[in-house]
């Protein structure tokens, strides 16, 4: 006669390391469009960034980041340290930490883009503000923020 042995299986879930990357998905409502974080972890942040037809982003800076982004379609006007470069769909730039930069949408769609975030520290306040066509000011970063779901 066949012998069974009796054996216990316990479901458990993983608990992830500190490190693991975690999807936000919070769309954050701006004057020239808006921007949704997809993922973030240690040292990087994904986000999809939308900007209007005729609108651009401020004339900035960050200390702490290198952002790399990809356009997904529509038009880019990049303006990065003091070269200026027109960039369509499946195109990209890198912009290094402590560089003047600025995104602009000079189409009639809207551009989406990807951006890459690496750095030490990835907060929306690490925006240093040269020209801004919308009067924000350096510490106005997180107060001008509408999110949305």
């Amino acid at each position: 006669m066949a012998q069974f042995s009796e054996t216990t299986q316990i479901n458990t879930l993983p608990i992830p390391p500190a490190g693991t990357p975690r999807g936000v998905a919070a769309t954050e409502l701006r004057p020239w469009g808006s921007f949704t974080v997809l993922e973030e972890g240690r040292g990087y942040k994904i986000k999809r960034i939308e900007v209007k037809p005729g609108h651009r982003l401020s004339l900035q800076m960050h200390h702490h980041r290198s952002e790399h982004w990809i356009v997904v379609s529509g038009t880019a006007k990049v303006v990065c340290g003091d070269r200026e470069v027109v960039l369509s769909n499946n195109q990209s730039t890198y912009v290094p930490q402590c560089t003047t930069h600025r995104l602009e949408n000079p189409g009639v769609i809207p551009l989406v883009l990807i951006e890459v975030q690496n750095g030490e520290y990835l907060g929306e306040d690490d925006i240093v503000r040269y020209q801004d066509d919308y009067a924000r000011t350096n510490d106005e970063n997180s107060k001008t923020a509408v999110k949305s779901r």
